[in-house]
């Protein structure tokens, strides 16, 4: 049985067939059914070592208990990994051999391996070759047909550009087959998807091609998938038979990105928050006065007279009287203190949409006569009252805080001229703040400051005998006005209705 065998090797190594890794499965001789009642099988496998070239080989499922047979230590030695299931082939010398492996149990064979091993000037090459490609994982450097052959699949397009340069500086003595795994861009793919990191966005790798499919929340996030894609795309390899025309590949209609995801449509938005704002206007006047008079102004007051008396039973003659009056002979001290406040509070509220503009507008219209350019007489009317305008907006929901312009506009009635006319103050005020919900911003300042001294102004006298007048009077006059904003956000305009209705007592 072995002399067909061998002769069967020799001729097609002559023919520079590759067996290299010829499986055959084999029917025991002895009988087809095991004591079990299956068939039983062995693996046959020819192998063509080079001399001084180790070889690792799988093994099919073997049992646990298994011997090594035959004469294959003639020309190899033989080395056995039970937990990687590998035997690795070390030849020695040149040579044709057998080894089987039997089932210790039931001594059948259940792996046969036909060695043949020669020596070749190309072991050198091979030899090289693998110390300047060994760390590239996924090739297998071997001798096929008197030319060293890199074949196999790797990951990276810059592991097979040095591949490539190392073929080329040995000639015509090496060639490569090897390939881009389609693992590979499976992997990429892969990394693809986890920096988009969208579960809706599924990326494929086909025919060296990235193709995004799926859902995006808008045009910038279907970009900025593209743009991630595009990143991780690696180098166009062209190969040797489409180098030298053989095969004509299409050329794509891109840059190797086939973006096939469709934007979602925009979900409506919620209705925009309602913004209560509670605005109370204060104005403060305070007036104080200090006076303080000493005054000691004796006057003399003559009353003397003469009067002529005649008839009468007395004798005539002249009568004449000598009379003085002295006044303000007793000093007097004069001191007051007066003290005059004056609140004004008026409070409004109103709710407003976010961002729109919400105007309170409170005027009194004081009507006055007027003439005419014909002399005839007419009406006017002065505004008085307040102005408010505000326009909040919510910055962020999380935040809390609203941004609000505001701008106030107060007129009061000062008096009347003396044709009849209304004169009026206007304050108007301009400010931005933001202020967080339900919390006060004060706005304002003062408006009028005004004092007032006085020092020795008498009375005027006729006749004072001694004079002695001190006095000092002190005024002091202040008016602030001051607004104060109160923002509550609102879920909607009905909310705190039912509060209303209950505090006036209102049935629907």
């Amino acid at each position: 049985m072995r002399l067909p065998i061998i002769t069967l090797s020799l001729i097609l190594s002559l023919c520079g067939t590759e067996v290299f890794a010829q499986d055959e499965l084999v029917a025991s001789p002895s009988t087809t059914t095991g004591e079990e009642g299956t068939s039983s099988y062995r693996s046959r496998k020819f192998l063509n070592l080079t001399l001084g070239i180790e070889h690792d080989e799988k093994l099919p499922p073997i049992p646990d208990n298994v011997e090594f047979k035959g004469d294959f230590r003639k020309i190899v030695t033989a080395s056995y990994a039970k937990d990687l299931n590998i035997i690795r082939f070390n030849p020695k010398r040149e040579g044709f051999a057998t080894l089987t492996i039997h089932d210790k149990k039931n001594g059948k064979i259940v792996a046969e391996f036909r060695i043949d091993i020669k020596k070749s000037k190309l072991d050198k090459v091979v030899r090289e070759m693998r110390a300047l490609l060994g760390d590239i994982e996924g090739i297998n450097i071997k001798i096929v047909n008197d030319r060293v052959v890199v074949d196999g699949q790797i990951l990276l397009p810059k592991d097979l550009a040095r591949i490539y340069n190392v073929v080329q500086q040995f000639g015509d003595q090496a060639s490569s087959l090897v390939t881009l795994s389609p693992l590979a861009q499976k992997k990429i793919a892969e990394f693809i998807t986890r920096d988009i990191n969208n579960p809706e966005i599924e990326v494929r790798a086909v025919n060296d091609k990235i193709i995004l499919q799926g859902w995006a929340n808008s045009e910038e996030e279907s970009k900025r998938a593209e743009i991630i894609a595009k990143t991780y795309l690696p180098d166009i390899v062209i190969e040797a038979a489409e180098e030298k025309g053989v095969i004509k590949k299409r050329k794509p209609a891109n840059d190797g990105v086939i973006n096939l995801i469709q934007i979602k449509e925009a979900a409506p938005k919620p209705p925009s928050k309602m913004i209560q704002l509670v605005v109370h206007y204060v104005e403060l006047s305070k007036d104080y006065s200090k006076s303080f008079k000493f005054q000691f102004t004796p006057e003399l007051g003559d009353n003397s007279q003469m009067t002529f008396q005649t008839g009468g039973s007395s004798a005539g003659g002249v009568i004449s009287s000598i009379t003085g009056t002295i006044s303000n002979l007793l000093p007097k001290l004069n001191w007051a203190k007066q003290h005059g406040h004056a609140r004004i509070l008026e409070s409004t509220s109103l709710i407003v949409e976010d961002g729109k503009k919400g105007e309170i507008k409170q005027v009194t219209n004081q009507p006055y006569s007027v003439i005419g350019p014909d002399n005839t007489q007419g009406t006017a009317f002065a505004e008085v009252g307040i102005v408010t305008a505000i326009t909040p907006v919510l910055l962020g929901e999380k935040s809390g805080s609203i941004h609000m312009d505001m701008n106030f506009k107060v007129s009061s009635l000062v008096g009347n001229t003396p044709n009849g006319a209304p004169i009026t103050s206007a304050n108007e005020m301009t400010s931005t703040v933001v202020v967080r919900d339900r919390q006060s911003a004060a706005v304002g300042g003062l408006i009028r400051n005004s004092t007032s001294t006085g020092y020795n102004r008498p009375a005027g006298q006729k006749n004072p005998i001694i004079s002695l007048y001190a006095s000092k009077d002190f005024n002091k006059q202040q008016s602030q006005f001051v607004v104060f904003v109160t923002p509550i956000v609102k879920t909607s305009a009905s909310s705190g209705a039912e509060q209303i209705k209950k505090k006036f007592r209102l049935r629907d």
